[in-house]
C-alpha cells in the first residue's frame, strides 16, 4: 500500500522525501515496485460486477465465468473469475449448516408408502424420467411461508411449484394440477419424496397413479435418500432468501417467484455444461453426452465443446 501510494504521489514530490515520510527503505519501495502484478483482465470488471448482482446475496465465481462463456463469448478460466473478485471485493455467501430445526412433513406412517425407486440413483438420461419434490420452510417476522416445488433431476428445471402460508393439504393438490397439465403427453416419471403426511396421503397416491406417475419415497431419518431435491433448497436459500426480509407474503412470494423464474430460464447449470435448465427442456434434449475441455495455457481457457444429442440423426455443438 505505501509503495501505491508514493507511486501516486511521485509526481508532485520527490520520491526520496516519500521515502522518508512513509518509513520505506527505498530497496523495498524499488523492489516492490519492479515486482507488480497485474491487475488481470480489467476489461472485464464491469462485467462482472453486473453478473454478480443479479441475485440478492451475489453470485459465485463458476457461475459468473459460465455467463461470460455462454452469453458474452468470453473465454476465461474459473480461477481468474475468482481472482477478480477478491481484488473487487466480491464475495459469495459459503453455505454453512442450519442451526435451526429443519421443517420436516413427517408424523409417522399415516398412509400409503412406496418402495425407494430412485435409491439416491438421481442420473436421469432425459427429462421427465426422474423429479423429485419437498418442502421447505421460510421463517419471517410476520409467520412462515412454505415452498413446494417439484425438481427435474435431468434439466435442473423446477417444473412446478407452490408457495403457500400453511403446508396443509391443499398445497400438495394445486402442485400436482401444475404438474400434470405440464406433463408432455407419453412420460411416465418417477416423483420421489420423503415420507411426509401429504405424500401418503390418499389423494396424492391415487392422482400420481391415475396419470401414470411411478412414487417413489426416501425412507425415515435417511435425508440423503432426497439429497438431490435438498440441494435446490440450500442454493435458492444461499442466493435468494439469507439476509434479506420482506414486509408481507404477498410480497416474499412474488420475489419467490421471481427467483423461480430466473433459476430456471438464467442460472447457469455446471453440471448442464453451463446451459439453463429451460434450454434443455425446450429442446427436448434426451443427454447431454460430452464436454471437451482443451489444454489450458495460464488463464487461458482455449475451448469448451458442448455436444447435445437430440435425436440419433442430429447433433448440435
Amino acid at each position: 500500500m505505501k509503495t501505491l501510494a508514493i507511486q501516486s504521489l511521485s509526481e508532485r514530490y520527490p520520491v526520496s522525501l516519500l521515502l522518508q515520510v512513509a518509513g520505506l527503505a527505498s530497496s523495498t519501495y524499488y523492489y516492490d515496485k519492479s515486482h507488480e502484478k497485474k491487475m488481470p483482465r480489467p476489461e472485464l470488471y464491469d462485467t462482472i460486477r453486473a453478473i454478480y448482482s443479479r441475485t440478492a446475496n451475489g453470485m459465485g465465481h463458476r457461475q459468473i465465468a459460465m455467463c461470460l462463456r455462454h452469453e458474452y463469448e468470453i473465454r476465461i478460466a474459473n480461477k481468474t473469475v475468482l481472482k477478480i473478485m477478491k481484488l473487487l471485493g466480491l464475495y459469495c455467501q459459503i453455505r454453512s449448516r442450519n442451526k435451526n430445526k429443519k421443517y420436516s412433513s413427517y408424523k409417522g406412517i399415516v398412509g400409503n408408502t412406496a418402495p425407494n425407486i430412485i435409491n439416491r440413483d438421481f442420473h436421469a438420461e432425459r427429462p421427465w424420467a426422474k423429479l423429485g419434490t419437498d418442502v421447505t420452510e421460510f421463517k419471517h417476522a410476520w409467520g412462515k411461508a412454505y415452498l413446494a416445488p417439484v425438481y427435474d433431476f435431468a434439466s435442473k428445471e423446477i417444473i412446478a411449484w407452490d408457495i403457500s402460508m400453511s403446508p396443509n393439504l391443499d398445497q400438495p393438490k394445486r402442485l400436482l394440477n401444475q404438474l400434470i397439465k405440464r406433463m408432455p403427453e407419453g412420460t411416465y416419471p418417477v416423483l420421489h419424496s420423503d415420507m411426509g403426511w401429504q405424500y401418503q396421503h390418499q389423494y396424492w397416491v391415487t392422482t400420481l397413479h391415475e396419470h401414470g406417475i411411478r412414487q417413489s419415497m426416501s425412507r425415515k431419518g435417511m435425508c440423503t435418500d432426497n439429497a438431490a431435491t435438498e440441494q435446490v433448497f440450500g442454493h435458492l436459500k444461499d442466493e435468494f432468501f439469507t439476509g434479506q426480509s420482506w414486509d408481507c407474503f404477498e410480497d416474499f412470494a412474488t420475489d419467490l417467484n421471481n427467483y423461480i423464474h430466473y433459476w430456471n430460464t438464467k442460472r447457469r447449470q455446471v453440471q448442464l455444461n453451463g446451459l439453463t435448465p429451460s434450454r434443455i427442456q425446450n429442446t427436448g434434449t434426451h443427454s447431454l453426452t460430452q464436454i471437451n475441455n482443451l489444454p489450458k495455457k495460464g488463464d487461458s481457457l482455449f475451448s469448451i465443446k458442448i455436444i447435445i444429442i437430440i435425436n440419433p440423426n442430429q447433433t448440435v455443438t
